[in-house]
């Protein structure tokens, strides 16, 4: 998704990020949980892919209906990133072996 495609997603797409004495996050605009573990929890929101990371990290909500999702442990960062993670040259050492 390029950087037009999601401005224009942005007018119409509301997400939050709730996060609660670094314990508790509570995401809305969940499509999909791609991949989780006690260290590291991958979801595919909206607006991009969100990657958590923390120390004994589970999920304690997961709600397809209203597209939510809680993720409680001892949470380090929330970053986020492309939804299309092998897209050629997106990242720094594609841009390098293009």
């Amino acid at each position: 998704m390029t950087i037009e495609e999601r401005n224009s997603l942005n007018s119409t797409v509301i997400q939050n990020l709730v996060l609660e004495n670094r314990e508790k996050l509570s995401i809305s605009g969940v499509l999909d949980v791609l991949s989780f573990d006690d260290q590291v929890v991958i979801v595919e929101t909206e607006l991009g892919l969100l990657n958590v990371k923390g120390e004994n990290l589970r999920i304690n909500k997961l709600s397809i209906d209203t597209s939510e999702v809680v993720v409680e442990g001892e949470i380090f960062s929330m970053v986020y990133s492309e939804k299309d993670l092998n897209k050629k040259g997106s990242s720094f050492i594609g841009k390098i072996f293009k």
